[in-house]
């Protein structure tokens, strides 16, 4: 370096001794800071001249390529020159994505190198979308009273089971679609239902604030969970472990033991409704979407937050986990995005925005998503590349207003060949692919995405 701590105090210019006290000395290690490998050199050279002045300078100035006419300073003769080296740029990181390479894009003349100019090019394949049939409906059950607010389904596909704001469950046939049992019991609007894989339970959660137990040998009541201070709108059961997961206004999503319905923590952290949770038998094993906008990974055995999620910008009421894949997405009326587990890492949006506030959203093991919005629309996906192959509206039935077009549940059966909706006009509509479609007749018009966002 031209001018060390060693040499002394800087020099200073005619115009810092204008400054008075301490800030005269930090504008003059400032100074030195910036312009110490470039303070002393010739004029002619501080200049821009032409290298026609001393051979070299005792300054170890970098020189950027094409700052200096090296031609001039050999035909000057100058044997002595010191040839400035070019600047090297660092290595930029290679791409993730197999196959492609990455590379750089320097805006400008190639005289002036930044490292802000360095930018990864995002590779423009997409995925091509698998074909699937599109989806008709084929059958309306009516029978509640009030809106149709959660669906669960038998592990044995038999039968699936609908809670409404009538105050009652009603269990269907799901081949003839006739009402089997009407069970009765809670005393406000059944926002979440599931049945249990390894018992003869259904449980059910609503605006009242409880959590129940149904034995279905019996057809009633077993066990009450108490504990939860607002309505509990999800719940879930741990596929592997004998616990119920439960979601409510009161922004805590609670762990309770299905056999001793002892409470056996509450997850907290969200800071407003928890409306959507799922259960995995690997870690994260709990995971919650709540209007706070955020997507929380739970640490069951410590009862703290793992990961929290921050892509969405608005209320996280849907999600739905791929039954194959390690993979799940979640739906907002902003946009509908995937991620990955057990990290969580963001995959991409869907190609189109359904624009509605959605309600709910399955997939089935083909790779089909489905998502039912407040305005009564259906949008059928493809998993892999998100490409939004259908957009169905579902048809208010007679006697009911307009504005009660809304689905506010839908599930695949355990086959994932029939889809079962749950609507506003009281009614419930199954639906089927069409066996009758071809690629031909039905041709998919995909144009991948120009640019990607990548939050």
């Amino acid at each position: 370096m031209a001018s060390t701590a060693a040499d002394g105090p800087p020099v200073e210019p005619q115009s810092l001794k204008k400054l008075s006290g301490r800030k005269r000395i930090r504008t003059a290690c400032k100074v030195r800071a910036e312009y110490a490998a470039v303070k002393d050199l010739p004029p002619e050279q501080g200049r821009g001249g032409q290298g026609k002045g001393p051979a070299a300078s005792s300054s170890t100035a970098l020189a950027l390529p094409g700052t200096q006419d090296t031609k001039g300073a050999h035909r000057e003769g100058t044997s002595n020159a010191i040839i400035p080296a070019p600047l090297m740029l660092p290595k930029a990181p290679e791409s993730t994505i197999p196959g492609k390479n990455t590379t750089l894009s320097i805006p400008g003349s190639s005289d002036r190198f930044s490292t802000s100019a360095l930018m990864e090019r995002i590779p423009s394949r997409w995925p091509r979308p698998t074909w699937h049939a599109p989806w008709k409906n084929y059958r309306v059950i009516s029978g509640h009273l009030g809106w149709v607010r959660s669906i669960a389904f038998d592990p044995g596909n038999e039968w699936f089971c609908t809670g409404s704001a009538d105050r009652t469950i009603k269990i269907w046939d799901l081949a003839s679609g006739t009402l089997k049992l009407t069970l009765t019991g809670h005393i406000e609007q059944i926002r979440g239902l599931a049945v249990s894989q390894r018992h003869t339970y259904l449980f059910s959660a609503g605006d009242d604030k409880q959590v129940k137990c149904w034995d279905l040998e019996q057809n009633k009541v077993i066990r009450s969970y108490h504990g939860h201070l607002s309505g509990v709108y999800c719940l879930a059961l741990h596929p592997t472990i004998d616990i119920l997961l439960t979601g409510g206004r009161d922004s805590v999503c609670r762990v309770w033991d299905i056999r001793t319905k002892a409470h056996v923590s509450a997850l907290t952290g969200h800071d407003n409704t928890v409306c959507s949770v799922f259960a995995r038998p690997t870690d994260p094993q709990v995971v919650t979407g709540s209007h706070d906008t955020t997507i929380k990974f739970w640490d069951l055995v410590a009862g703290r937050t793992m990961c929290t999620l921050t892509h969405h910008k608005k209320s996280v009421r849907a999600m739905a986990l791929h039954p194959k894949e390690k993979a799940f997405a979640s739906a907002s009326a902003d946009n509908i995005k995937k991620f990955s587990l057990p990290k969580g890492e963001f995959l991409h949006n869907m190609l189109s925005q359904q624009k509605t506030i959605i309600n709910s959203m399955a997939v089935n093991e083909d790779g089909v998503l489905a998502t039912g919005g407040d305005n009564g629309s259906l949008w059928f996906w493809d998993w892999k590349s998100g490409h939004n192959f259908q957009q169905d509206q579902t048809i208010v039935q007679p006697g009911s207003l307009e504005s009660e077009a809304c689905i506010y549940a839908l599930s695949y059966d355990v086959s994932g060949s029939r889809l079962v909706t749950c609507e506003a006009d009281k009614t419930i509509k199954m639906w089927k692919e069409d066996l009758t479609a071809t690629p031909e007749t039905h041709p998919i018009n995909f144009k991948p995405p120009k640019d990607i966002r990548r939050y």
